[in-house]
């Protein structure tokens, strides 16, 4: 979710100072007057800066660091003895029956047979395009557009056309549901990552802009300041000193004198604030002593806006706008993560070992999916599709309903688990593994769930770190929204999305996934509830119910109806 930043660190000062006729002194502007505004909003609490409410470290997934000598390591061991024996059951039945232990192989045919060589150029330019989000910021930095004014505008509108174009793509060339899958879901990655990308270095962008033009408001402030700024020259040979002829000006100036700059400079008093920010349209100048308090204020704004461009650095230089080049947009890219940051922790080195066990884990599971499917999904499908084929009625397919689901249930269980593992344990694991990536906590303890906010933050823990930081905390800052209506608007972007991907496998719009999303909303408001907050054993009885019968219900629909 991009939306323009509403920060006091978004303003813009392009004030010089003003002197009379027959005069030498600093007055004191309607910017000015801005920036003292802001001094008075940060007097009022403690200063924080956007896109830090996500905190990565040096973490391990749950399953990864089970060590052999927990009580439970013996149940992890079973799951993948039964795992294995019932790959050998099926290529039993199947070398008997057909000849082959892979039967008649639909699925690999299926996968195999059509548009794999375009399958991979389309994912290649889909990698590749992302770029534009480094040019833009490039440009951004080098002023041709500012963040606030056209930058966001832009950037939403290429995601919006990256997604268009991709998901057109998909249709014309009439992919399987294994393709439409992947180029779906790493589109979705992909561009995750350019929102990220873009909506942090935009931040940053603003407060760069604003810490340079007060480097500029600096040196006009006070000519000592040389490094600051090239035109801080043109206020070098003045004198400072203020000459008040008339009796109304003097009475300003006794009035400016009570007010004691300096403790201001120290203390941010809110009084003493607002007292200075009401004599700016009467047309008070400075002394000596007072320009070089209000100096003291910008830098130390400059100093907490530095510090602001630097982010969570503490072991690297990466500081904005050190931070957009090539080499650090690709390694952000390749990153198991999807929320951007100008420094990650890394490991070390590389433990090949390792990678070679993940990446072998993850071809071995792939085939185990593919026996699953064969034997146990597909069959189902095609009895499904011969229904319709036949000219079977709606009534008539749903007698069928129960039947379907039924049969579905426990393999859609168990392709659900292994997606689970090949993905958030052995991909991104071995990714990470690759690219020096230390935080490894994809996901949590989410089978312990007994509700399902719980779900949703264990579960994906990458995507949650991104609704989190770019729609939830985004939608309460940019929009002014309550944290109800925040936690709306992400369940309802996310239960879209998953929506716009049953589109793409099945051609139909239906909406039986954003339905059951949505619905989990007030099953939150439950588990909340007297009945059930304490009652973790039945919350989590309900939660599983819900996973088990969810994945075959949704596939039942779609293809009865």
């Amino acid at each position: 979710m991009s939306s323009r930043s509403n920060d006091q660190d978004s303003i813009q000062l392009t004030a010089f100072p003003k002197f009379k006729d027959g005069q030498v002194g600093c007055l004191l502007t309607a910017e000015d007057a801005q920036l003292l505004q802001g001094f008075l909003k940060q007097s009022r609490g403690k200063r924080s800066f956007r896109f830090q409410e996500v905190k990565l470290t040096r973490k391990a997934n749950t399953l990864t660091a089970l060590p052999t000598s927990s009580q439970f390591h013996g149940f992890f061991v079973l799951f993948w003895m039964g795992v294995a024996l019932m790959l050998l059951k099926v290529a039993a039945n199947n070398w008997r029956v057909y000849g082959s232990i892979w039967g008649k192989n639909e699925i690999v045919r299926l996968m195999m047979d059509k548009d794999v060589a375009v399958l991979g150029l389309t994912d290649l330019a889909l990698c590749c395009s992302t770029g534009f989000g480094l040019l833009l910021q490039r440009a951004i930095l080098s002023g041709f557009v500012r963040w606030n004014n056209l930058g966001w505008l832009i950037q939403n509108v290429w995601q919006a056309f990256y997604l268009g174009a991709v998901t057109w793509w998909s249709y014309h060339r009439d992919w399987p549901w294994t393709h439409t899958v992947f180029i779906m879901l790493h589109c979705l990655t992909m561009l995750m990552k350019q929102h990220s990308y873009a909506s942090y270095n935009g931040y940053l962008s603003e407060l760069y802009h604003t810490r340079e033009t007060l480097k500029i408001r600096l040196g006009q402030l006070d000519p000592s300041h040389t490094g600051a700024t090239s035109t801080a020259n043109t206020t070098s040979t003045h004198d400072w000193n203020v000459e008040i002829a008339d009796s109304k000006e003097n009475d300003l100036r006794r009035r400016q004198r009570s007010f004691n700059l300096q403790n201001f400079a120290g203390s941010r008093e809110t009084d003493q604030i607002l007292s200075l920010i009401r004599t700016i349209d009467q047309g008070v100048h400075l002394e000596p002593d007072q320009v070089e308090s209000f100096c003291r204020l910008i830098e130390q704004e400059i100093n907490v806006l530095s510090e602001g461009l630097k982010g969570r650095c503490s072991q690297t230089d990466n500081y904005y706008p050190r931070n957009l080049t090539v080499k650090n947009f690709s390694d952000f890219i390749s990153l198991p993560t999807l929320v951007y940051e100008l420094e990650y922790p890394r490991t070390e080195k590389i433990n090949w070992l390792y990678v070679a066990e993940k990446t072998a884990a993850t071809f071995g599971i792939i085939v185990v999916m593919i026996a699953v499917s064969q034997s146990w999904i597909y069959p189902v499908v095609v009895h499904t599709v011969q229904m319709k084929e036949h000219g079977l009625t709606v009534q008539q397919r749903l007698r069928e309903f129960p039947w379907v689901l039924s049969d579905l249930l426990f393999p859609f269980m168990m392709e659900y688990l292994l997606a689970f593992y090949v993905i958030w344990e052995c991909v991104l694991n071995a990714l990470a593994e690759i690219t020096m990536f230390a935080d490894r906590e994809f996901y949590s303890d989410w089978w312990n769930s007994v509700s399902w906010d719980q779900f949703a933050r264990d579960w994906n823990r990458p995507v949650h770190d991104f609704l989190f930081r770019h729609v939830y905390h985004s939608s309460i800052r940019a929009y002014r929204l309550s944290r109800v209506s925040a936690s709306l608007i992400t369940f309802l972007l996310s239960a879209c999305v998953h929506e716009l991907i049953m589109l793409c496998i099945f051609r139909r719009l239906r909406g039986y996934l954003l339905i059951l999303q949505m619905s989990q909303l007030p099953l939150v408001a439950l588990s909340r509830t007297s009945l059930m907050r304490d009652r973790h054993l039945l919350g989590n009885i309900f939660f599983w119910l819900g996973i088990f019968t969810a994945p075959s219900l949704l596939c039942s629909l779609y293809l009865i109806i």
